[in-house]
């Protein structure tokens, strides 16, 4: 007997269970949503404002229609504080089906000083493009940072935001938290390598011939002999 699909709730609780183990916060920083469609209106369920990850319930999270925000929000509690790039994030990118914010720590200092992730190692092509960019600072929770972030996601499948922390999108909300800590990953290897005296930066060719394979990168099955 095959085993049930995970609800949309299910899997963002579960999204959420992973925050800590992942390195990508603790405490009541981040937070993470799916796109879903109640009762025909597009629309996203996010986790509330103020949230815990790691004891999030799945009763405790909301939905918001992408047309009207956080006005038409339906739940126990308030949508997270920063509901406006995630309704904006939808609105403008059809291929983000997931959306994580994250306070980690690694892609957060890095955003504090501020700066993005040039490409001084071939995996940073796993964000979509030949960097990843630093979106500039705005006040947590307004439409500037909205706009910020929305112009550093231009083409790329995550970014920085300066002062903050990072955004990731994917396919799924797996796909967005496995990014996410990727991100935060290489953010850490950045910092060291800047330690160490500064790390060169591969040439723009590289980069895009590593973005090619990309495109086509993943878990390959073997036809059987």
């Amino acid at each position: 007997m095959s085993a049930r699909a995970p609800t949309p709730r299910s899997a963002l609780v579960r999204a959420a269970r992973q925050f800590a183990p992942l390195g990508l916060g603790q405490g009541r920083a981040g937070n993470l949503s799916l796109r879903m469609s109640r009762g025909g209106q597009a629309g996203c369920l996010i986790t509330p404002t103020g949230a815990r990850a790691a004891t999030v319930g799945a009763r405790e999270l909301c939905w918001f229609p992408l047309d009207r925000g956080a006005d038409g929000a339906v739940g126990p509690l308030a949508p997270s504080s920063e509901w406006r790039f995630h309704r904006d994030i939808y609105r403008e990118r059809a291929d983000a089906m997931a959306i994580v914010h994250a306070h980690s720590p690694a892609a957060t200092a890095l955003a504090c000083l501020p700066s993005g992730l040039p490409a001084f190692h071939y995996a940073v092509a796993v964000a979509g493009g030949r960097d990843v960019r630093c979106a500039p600072y705005a006040t947590f929770g307004t439409q500037a940072l909205s706009d910020h972030a929305l112009r550093a996601l231009r083409d790329r499948r995550a970014c920085l935001l300066a002062h903050h922390g990072l955004i990731a999108i994917g396919p799924s909300i797996d796909a967005a938290l496995e990014l996410a800590a990727e991100v935060e990953s290489l953010a850490g290897i950045y910092l060291l390598a800047r330690q160490a005296g500064g790390p060169a930066v591969l040439p723009d060719d590289e980069m895009d011939r590593v973005l090619e394979r990309y495109r086509s990168y993943g878990p390959v099955r073997r036809r059987p002999r």
